[in-house]
């Protein structure tokens, strides 16, 4: 019960971090500095998140397989790949994809050199994925406060 308790605040903090992030500091940045300056902020901003992120993450799919090794212990049935599992898992990748592989094209598109699409299409597809992840981790911190400690996977 405990590490459910604990699995369903982390959640929610990560929730609330990514719409923290995408919602209200970024456009605040567009809304008080110029153009670059305010890119310049957001692209730390967003750093600091995947990173945050990638720890939350981590954290969610250990506790994520206690619980269900606990389940499992105690006479309930069902599969290890749980939709909770799908769900962290859904915005690890999109954390590690944004950070590691789109991140490095739009700074290579904003230098001015040949990227296979456009600074405004990768900040789009940049865009759209943070959105997919946090929509992602809300389901994921909604699924979580539904649970009950006979809940199987």
């Amino acid at each position: 019960m405990k590490l459910q308790r604990l699995q369903t605040a982390v959640a929610g903090l990560w929730a609330g971090l990514l719409l923290g992030v995408g919602g209200v500091s970024a456009p605040s940045l567009f809304m008080v500095l110029d153009r670059p300056l305010a890119g310049l902020g957001a692209g730390r901003i967003f750093a600091t998140e995947a990173r945050l992120s990638l720890f939350i993450a981590v954290l969610l799919y250990v506790l994520e397989r206690r619980r269900v090794r606990d389940l499992a212990e105690s006479g309930a049935t069902g599969s290890v790949l749980t939709g909770n599992l799908l769900l962290m898992l859904a915005a690890l990748f999109l954390t590690i994809f944004g950070q590691f592989a789109l991140h490095p094209m739009i700074e290579a598109a904003k230098a001015g050199e040949a990227t296979l699409l456009s600074f405004g299409a990768l900040h789009g597809i940049s865009a759209a994925l943070f959105w997919i992840k946090t929509l992602c981790v809300v389901v994921l911190a909604w699924r979580l406060t539904g649970l009950t400690p006979t809940t199987q996977p």
